[in-house]
């Protein structure tokens, strides 16, 4: 078979070593030695650098190993869709996400889902939209949260909601039980607890307070939205997060800001052309039904305070 020596190949290659790929594959290292040998006679020119203290690929080597990775690849896609189970009894799902999503979007959806497929087994990951673009790309992902600013050529975006950021506040904050509505004068007397500078979230901040000439006094800053909203929840601290966060913690009120800050486009991050196994499919329908359900409710909740 073909495929053999070619995994022997890239395996000797990868190890620097024909013992080492022998014991990593655990086949005999005279086996492997004779495989590769008779491959490169069939294929009429020399891969392997047998020469110095560590195997290397020659020229040629290096030129069709990089072919090899991307057929080797595409060969594990096939392999996951034979796996697949459509009934979704079983299966494994790889799903990205910033760090903005973790706790008001990413829990209640792996919540949800996990109620309805408890046997798909989730591999969930914190990371730069960037390196999420890259990792879709490359069928790391099979889905990514993140926001809809897509450069990647390969990479396409499902919009799911529009991401609102208002004032919110606590029980013990005079606003809670108020009009629910403020304006940049009053807001520029506020304390915050606000997201450190590099979330994309106070990045937006930022520059709504600075487009409207408001020096915050930011009291508390913090590395994670659950951290903000203990805060917020136990203090008369108000902090500027997306409205959503309120709506999956009773013990908060979503005060809107006047003028509004400029929403932001949510969406599912998926290869372009790429397989798409059951379990991203069936992710992507509960993505889609949650985030309808939450516009919904801030809908209905914008009308009971206006």
């Amino acid at each position: 078979m073909l495929l053999r020596p070619i995994r022997y190949l890239k395996a000797v290659a990868d190890h620097g070593s024909f013992t080492r790929a022998a014991s990593a594959l655990h086949v005999s290292q005279p086996a492997l030695s004779q495989q590769i040998r008779e491959f490169e006679e069939r294929m009429g020119v020399q891969l392997l650098d047998r020469t110095g203290r560590k195997v290397r690929p020659t020229d040629a080597g290096e030129a069709y190993l990089r072919h090899v990775q991307r057929a080797l690849d595409e060969l594990e896609v096939g392999s996951r869709a034979i796996r697949d189970v459509e009934d979704l009894s079983s299966g494994a799902l790889r799903v990205g996400f910033t760090p903005s999503f973790a706790i008001y979007l990413l829990a209640p959806l792996i919540r949800r889902y996990r109620d309805r497929f408890p046997g798909i087994v989730l591999t969930v990951t914190e990371m730069a939209q960037e390196e999420m673009e890259r990792a879709v790309s490359t069928d790391a992902l099979d889905v990514g949260l993140a926001f809809s600013d897509v450069v990647a050529q390969d990479v396409e975006w499902l919009p799911l909601h529009a991401e609102r950021l208002s004032l919110i506040v606590g029980q013990e904050h005079p606003a809670a039980s108020g009009d629910r509505e403020m304006d940049t004068i009053a807001l520029a007397a506020e304390s915050l607890a606000l997201l450190g500078p590099t979330f994309a979230t106070r990045v937006t901040v930022d520059r709504y307070l600075r487009r409207h000439r408001i020096q915050p006094h930011v009291a508390v800053e913090a590395n994670s939205i659950a951290a903000i909203v203990e805060i917020v929840g136990a203090t008369s601290l108000a902090t500027i997060l997306p409205e959503t966060v309120a709506q999956e913690h009773v013990c908060l009120s979503v005060v809107r800001l006047t003028p509004a800050i400029e929403s932001r486009r949510v969406a599912l991050l998926q290869r372009r052309g790429g397989y798409r196994t059951a379990a991203s499919r069936a992710f992507v329908a509960v993505a889609k039904d949650y985030t309808k359900a939450i516009e919904g409710q801030g809908r209905g909740r914008h009308h009971r305070i206006g």
